[in-house]
């Protein structure tokens, strides 16, 4: 295959899987844009400034429903720690903001299938909850006041959040809905958060359709463990796959389609969930961190966040595992499945460009 046929391969590849999940992405976004509108949220500064369970539990609760592109997600959370915002709430709030929110769950739901979006939730509780113990035990002293020292001296932020723009509306819900003017946030939120991920998004489908042709099967059975002792694989698995994640620059929901892509390959269960974990440590965010809090606790909290993830890939494998809700077939992968066909599909597409229509016409109509 010439270098040409492999380009228009992994294009094609990368369109139809796009095509298939075009609808659950629509669906995503304008639920996350309805509820960072018509849900009111308390100031962050007032409610993560203890590490306490409460704290960490709000802050999980508004990261899920401040949808985030990762680096939108390290901005807000950079504010909110700023502000007073204790570590663990505010990386809690990062890490939420990009793993538990809905759009992602939609298309894990598509390409993977309900078990792995059962266990990115519950691994991801487990993954805080691992966080939260972590530094506990290991926070150097002085670090905190450090690092809150540093994000005084920097510039401004490389992204924002839409949660941070949408105007927060105080009255009944049934009236909320009424009017039109909401409505208008709502379209602002949607854009917002389009114009923020679609790149993201574009990228990671087209790395996995262009590892998919270039990437032999058997290359992938050289990245992890397939065979030898259970415990080796799993504990190998689970540490391979955010590396895997770091190598790929790809973050957030650009990381599902690539994981479809290893599942089909070979990594274990828990592998593809700490690789789906690991948006928040690829490179470019760990220089982010550095420029954000200092290097000393960029250091910290990417080595936080790495060990939590692997962790929890590690206790998701071993739980679901003993109640037997790991997938016992691996089908072909999701990028090799798809393709343009005249089904349901289509018309839930059909019906997603029409509603992505209806919020671009409300956009620039209040815009003018």
């Amino acid at each position: 295959m010439t270098a040409m046929n492999w380009l228009w391969q992994s294009l094609y590849q990368a369109g139809a899987m796009l095509w298939e999940t075009l609808w659950a992405l629509v669906l995503g976004f304008s639920l996350s844009a309805c509820l960072q509108v018509f849900f009111r949220k308390e100031q962050l500064t007032k409610q993560f400034g203890r590490t306490g369970l409460r704290e960490i539990a709000l802050a999980t609760f508004f990261g899920a429903v401040s949808s985030s592109c990762s680096y939108a997600a390290a901005a807000t959370a950079k504010t909110a720690f700023k502000k007073g915002a204790a570590l663990v709430p505010t990386l809690a709030f990062m890490f939420a903001s990009t793993n538990l929110v809905l759009e992602l769950g939609f298309i894990l739901w598509l390409l993977l299938g309900w078990k792995f979006l059962l266990a990115e939730v519950v691994g991801a509780f487990i993954l805080i909850s691992v966080m939260w113990l972590l530094v506990k035990c290991t926070l150097p002293k002085g670090l905190v006041e450090t690092a809150r020292a540093h994000t005084g001296s920097e510039g401004k932020s490389c992204c924002h959040s839409p949660a941070s723009d949408t105007e927060e509306i105080a009255a009944p819900f049934k009236q909320k809905i009424s009017q039109p003017e909401n409505w208008a946030h709502v379209a602002d939120a949607f854009i917002m958060d389009v114009s923020m991920m679609w790149r993201e998004i574009l990228i990671g489908f087209f790395i996995a359709g262009l590892l998919m042709t270039l990437v032999p099967e058997n290359g992938w059975h050289r990245l992890f463990i397939t065979q030898g002792p259970g415990a080796i694989r799993l504990i190998e698995n689970a540490f391979v796959g955010p590396l895997i994640a770091i190598a790929s620059f790809v973050c957030s929901i650009g990381n599902i389609p690539l994981a479809s892509l290893l599942w089909s390959s070979g990594i274990s269960f828990g592998g593809v969930i700490s690789f789906i974990y690991a948006d928040l440590v690829i490179i470019p965010l760990i220089l982010i961190y550095r420029k954000y809090y200092g290097i000393k606790a960029a250091l910290y909290i990417t080595a936080v966040l790495f060990a939590s993830m692997v962790s929890a890939g590690i206790i998701v494998d071993l739980l679901f595992g003993a109640l037997g809700l790991i997938p016992s077939v691996r089908p072909a992968n999701a990028i090799a499945r798809a393709s343009f066909q005249w089904n349901y599909t289509t018309w839930l597409n059909f019906i997603a460009i029409l509603l992505s229509g209806w919020f671009v016409w409300i956009y620039f109509k209040k815009r003018k």
